[in-house]
């Protein structure tokens, strides 16, 4: 692949974002990361930071210039009122969709998530075709971006990798044997989202090639992602310390997990740290 002029990184000093600048920066003769809290202590040599609100169009807008591609991983990343979810997820959405287009970007690669969906049943296997059916505000905000991508390649043109991100974080759990994706085929999957020539309105989930995984990514195949990595490596301790399952509690029947679980507006967070002391 040719290497890009720009990339623009959104939520670079988040876990997944964070993780992604080095990566990005092989890609592009420099790389912009930018987010609302401060900047790493060390940039990468071809790196700028910016720090910036993405419920500020005129800042979100300057971001962009000379940018070929946004890699948007901006957002608030768990479950909250919809009044706070509304700034950063929904009209920072909105921001970085038109600033792409008003510069003339070829693509955005967008952090979308299996809350999206998440209220359909385990036991019934999803595709990147499957309808929306959010499980929080949260996830809401992701159908939001998912239909404003579809728009703006139908409208205006512009391409999107929508990622349905299952659970980017250490195996700690039952449903992680199957919704994991490790942080190097995360790395695979964004690389595969810049890499391909023409991908005009796509949806993949992120997820590694574990044996439990429970959605099908044929639809998305022609990206040319392939996950190395299987959470069943993790299986044996899992399921010898996990408790027993109750089928009453759509945190563990439904795709969306624990936030399947929540009232509408309570974050996951705080939810999973009270079970935690309950236990």
């Amino acid at each position: 692949m040719t290497k890009l002029t720009k990339i623009v990184l959104t939520g670079a000093a988040g876990r997944l974002g964070s993780f992604l600048r080095a990566p990005l920066g092989l890609l592009a003769d420099q790389l912009l990361s930018t987010d609302i809290a401060d900047g790493p202590a060390k940039l990468l040599s071809n790196e700028v930071y910016q720090q910036a609100d993405l419920a500020d169009y005129s800042a979100v807008h300057d971001l962009m210039a000379g940018a070929e591609m946004v890699v948007h991983f901006g957002a608030i990343a768990d479950e909250a009122p919809f009044e706070k979810i509304l700034g950063p997820n929904i009209i920072g959405a909105y921001n970085v969709w038109e600033a792409a287009y008003q510069h003339r970007l070829r693509r955005v690669i967008y952090a979308s998530s299996i809350h999206a969906v998440g209220m359909y049943p385990k036991n019934q296997r999803i595709t990147v075709d499957t309808p929306h059916r959010p499980d929080t505000f949260y996830g809401l905000a992701k159908c939001f971006a998912e239909d404003l991508g579809r728009m703006y390649w139908e409208k205006r043109g512009l391409e999107s990798v929508c990622l349905r991100i299952l659970s980017c974080a250490p195996v700690t759990g039952t449903r992680a044997l199957g919704s994991w994706l490790s942080d190097d085929d995360l790395v695979r999957l964004v690389n595969a989202s810049i890499d391909t020539p023409s991908v005009e309105f796509s949806v993949a989930y992120g997820v590694s090639d574990n044996d439990r995984n429970p959605v099908d990514n044929t639809g998305a195949g022609f990206l040319g992602y392939r996950p190395h990595d299987n959470a069943e490596k993790f299986a044996k301790d899992i399921l010898t310390n996990a408790p027993a399952a109750n089928p009453a509690d759509p945190g563990q029947t439904r795709h969306g997990g624990p936030f399947a679980a929540l009232s509408l507006g309570e974050s996951a967070a705080s939810a999973m740290a009270a079970a935690k002391v309950r236990r």
